[in-house]
């Protein structure tokens, strides 16, 4: 007679057949956690073995040697197993992907397709590069939290740290040791998988620097590179990095217009353009400039976002610390240079939970949404996830029967 289930239910009556088909059909609910897909269309299911007693046996093929998902695989493995056979009927052994398997699959994640830069022209992705003509503007602050309040809402989105000489994507997004070392991404033969934060797909060149051999902290070390290498890293992160399908893709430029924002042009013609400043006159002048650029690079400007708008005393009065109207005027000054008019998003108020959110590496999106920067800042993101996919001249893979 079967053993009884610990937890109370009756062990599976179905015949050996029978329940390696039920377990099976209960691993497509299993998730790899870096791929984002099931592990049955990942050819990651070696065997599924079920015996006369009803335990069954599940063999399960990692993509690399020491993945870091591997715990977590395993243990959703076993529970979706065990809710057709029973709690303690299933066993789970790890096993890890031949050189031909891995290729397979990285062929099959890219469509069969050679390694292309997947957000160049004729893509469906919308891509959002989040510029500022000055540094300390909030820039990243603000890319940050537009990402999470994008994912929020059921998108699939990615994040490319593209400020290489400032990066301080994974910092805000919570993806630091105490070492100030940031999450390494996984790589599958050439392909990278990036981390995940709050929902989206991370890749920040933070990622593969080492702490400096003064014993520093490896988010203090310095990006000393030319042009060539920063094209060449940008270019890289578009090719190999895995995003999968995104519905967003978010750049976070170094701010200036320099050599990146050239590159963006190049590398990703179709992506639109929010910049961000403050409402300083001299800061919105410089704002201007990188607005500039872009169109100039053929990207189209999409809004403005006024970062540092304002302080919201208690007594109800705001104290504008950085001036006024720098953001309006941003944006009218913007609006002359394109047949539609360049929005105000968002005038983001100074906010001590916005800051905190950063410093703590959960962004305040999440972690304080009724905050009036939360706000401000989900109100950007609601008018940016409804602005139409410009589909002009794109090939539409849809065949008519």
């Amino acid at each position: 007679m079967p053993d009884a289930d610990p937890r109370g239910h009756d062990p599976s009556p179905l015949d050996p057949a029978a329940l390696e088909a039920a377990v099976r059909a209960a691993l497509t609910s299993v998730i790899d956690p870096e791929i984002r897909k099931p592990i049955t269309e990942l050819d990651m299911v070696d065997r599924v073995v079920a015996g006369d007693d009803g335990r069954v046996e599940v063999g399960i093929r990692l993509t690399i040697v020491g993945c870091p998902a591997s715990d977590r695989i395993e243990r959703d493995v076993r529970q979706a197993a065990e809710t057709v056979a029973g709690a303690g009927r299933a066993v789970v052994e790890l096993s890890v992907m031949t050189p031909e398997q891995r290729a397979a699959l990285t062929e099959r994640l890219r469509g069969g397709r050679a390694r292309t830069n997947p957000f160049g022209p004729g893509t469906l992705t919308k891509v959002l590069a989040v510029t500022s003509g000055k540094g300390g503007v909030g820039k990243s602050t603000i890319t940050a939290n537009l990402a999470v309040a994008l994912a929020a809402r059921g998108l699939a989105v990615g994040l490319v740290d593209a400020d290489v000489h400032g990066f301080s994507i994974p910092g805000l997004l919570g993806l630091v040791d105490d070492a100030g070392l940031a999450a390494r991404p996984t790589r599958v033969d050439e392909m990278i998988l990036p981390p995940v934060a709050h929902g989206v797909k991370v890749i920040s060149i933070g990622m593969f620097v080492e702490p400096s051999e003064a014993g520093g902290r490896a988010s203090s070390t310095a990006v000393a590179w030319r042009g060539p290498m920063l094209h060449r890293t940008l270019s890289q992160f578009l090719t190999d990095v895995y995003f999968g399908d995104l519905d967003v893709l978010l750049v976070d430029l170094p701010p200036g217009t320099g050599d990146i924002a050239i590159s963006l042009g190049q590398l990703l013609p179709n992506a639109e353009v929010v910049v961000v400043t403050t409402p300083q006159p001299a800061a919105a002048d410089v704002a201007e400039r990188s607005g500039v650029v872009a169109r100039q690079t053929g990207q189209r400007i999409v809004g403005v976002i006024e970062n540092m708008a304002g302080f919201l005393q208690p007594g109800g009065e705001v104290l504008e610390l950085f001036g006024a109207g720098g953001g309006r005027l941003v944006a009218e000054r913007l609006s002359s240079g394109q047949s539609e008019p360049v929005p105000l998003l968002a005038s983001v108020p100074l906010s001590m939970a916005l800051r905190q959110g950063g410093d703590a590496g959960v962004p305040v999106v999440i972690a304080a949404p009724d905050d009036p920067a939360a706000r401000a800042i989900e109100a950007a993101a609601a008018q940016l996830a409804a602005l139409p996919r410009d589909l002009a001249g794109r090939r539409l893979d849809v065949s008519l029967r």
